[in-house]
């Protein structure tokens, strides 16, 4: 068998639960083709948008068996680029992904926009403009206590997320996102227990008296302080710079979807939106241009249903993998990947981040298996077995610096 690079830009993983879709994308290339697939029918909508920071934003990237056991990085990748030519530039981009969301929204949906102070004020009269003032329902304040200090000021330890309805019609569930009553906020209430022994407090209000059980959940407020950011070694990190933690998006998609609804992200990076919808029985969309954030959202969602379009992408390496036929299946085995390239020389397959082995149908890659490198599985397996099924059997590669690159098992000539 000879093994032949294919330019391949659809992908399709088979798995189980609630599926989705992920688009390698610049947002106003794809703006048409989204609105004709999905408008009017995404029922929650989170966007963590640029800040306009002027800064660039990396990916910490460990290469190799050896570098992950070590738990140090290897390699610093470009993540996303925050810089703008103008203010002006930033906020066209950010009118035109707002209005797209609008368009894409059921009657019944919601839209949470998290930004931080640069742009709050701009922003939040932009969302007045684009969904009217009587459609805002929040501005949630997300407290944290990491980060450095500030000597000159304040320190800056809270990022706001604006809540806003596309409709009356709207979809919100705070019972679906109980938390524990905190004791300290409870010390001012008279404290009682009923005849069945349940300790219950009381506080008079305006004529009327509250009684609140302590054994019953309480809701958040529009103060956020119980989410914290991702720390150092929390198992979750990607590595992806300005990662958010599932909590805090597992809050928002429960309270604003129910199952089967379409979750959407339209900056959807590392992918921890996606992430927790499918967690949560939701389907997803997620767009985003940039290949290591497409990388890192790939890996975090194999064992899903999840469907792949990408921008085709040549990728110049030497590459050596066997296909043994069994009863019913292929055994595939990945032997080398080496390539070349500014960041260094890789050996054997300390390139190769992730890969797959499926079929190529119809000019889709369909994959029955796959093999990444994780924290917990650092030496990446070499062996894949596929069924025998029609199709033309089918590697993909997913290399350190986030490239795919797909090839074709072919007959060759005198075999």
């Amino acid at each position: 068998m000879q093994l032949c690079q294919h330019a391949c830009t659809k992908e399709v993983h088979l798995g189980s639960g609630a599926g989705g879709l992920l688009l390698q994308r610049r947002l106003p290339d794809c703006v048409d083709e989204l609105l004709r697939r999905f408008g009017g029918q995404v029922q929650m909508i989170y966007i963590d948008p640029p800040f306009n920071t002027g800064q660039r934003f990396d990916m910490k990237m460990r290469v190799g068996e050896e570098d992950w056991k070590r738990s140090r990085a290897r390699l610093t990748l470009p993540a996303y680029d925050d810089r703008w030519p103008s203010e002006e530039e930033y906020l066209s981009m950010m009118r035109s992904a707002l209005t797209l969301a609008r368009e894409l929204l059921r009657d019944e949906g919601t839209i949470f926009l998290h930004i931080d102070s640069r742009m709050h004020a701009r922003l939040r009269l932009m969302m007045d403009d684009i969904f009217g003032p009587q459609n805002f329902l929040n501005e949630i304040i997300w407290a944290y206590q990491s980060g450095g200090r500030a000597l000159n000021h304040f320190s800056r330890k809270h990022d706001i997320i604006l809540f806003y309805r596309k409709s009356r019609l709207y979809y919100f569930n705070i019972r679906s996102v109980p938390v524990p009553r905190a004791e300290n906020r409870s010390n001012h209430m008279r404290r009682c227990v009923d005849a069945d022994g349940r300790t219950y407090r009381t506080i008079r209000s305006g004529g009327k008296e509250y009684v609140y059980y302590d054994d019953e959940p309480a809701y958040p407020g529009d103060v956020w302080d119980d989410v914290s950011h991702l720390q150092q070694k929390d198992p979750q990190r990607t590595g992806y710079d300005t990662q958010k933690p599932v909590k805090l998006l597992e809050r928002i998609v429960l309270c604003a979807s129910r199952p089967g609804d379409i979750v959407c992200d339209l900056f959807c990076g590392s992918g921890t939106t996606l992430v927790a919808a499918a967690q949560n029985g939701r389907r997803f969309l997620g767009v985003d241009q940039s290949v290591t954030a497409h990388a890192v959202a790939r890996k975090r969602l194999l064992g899903r249903k999840l469907e792949i379009e990408t921008q085709a992408q040549p990728v110049n390496a030497e590459v050596s993998a066997t296909l043994m036929p069994g009863i019913g299946f292929y055994t595939v085995q990945l032997l080398k990947y080496e390539i070349e390239a500014e960041l260094g020389c890789f050996d054997g397959l300390d390139a190769v981040d992730q890969w797959s082995a499926g079929f190529l149908r119809e000019g889709a890659f369909l994959s029955y298996a796959n093999a990444v490198r994780s924290k917990q599985s650092p030496c990446l397996a070499k062996t894949l077995e596929i069924p025998v099924l029609s199709g033309t059997p089918c590697i993909e590669t997913v290399d350190v610096l986030g490239r795919r690159a797909f090839y074709c098992f072919t007959e060759t000539s005198g075999q």
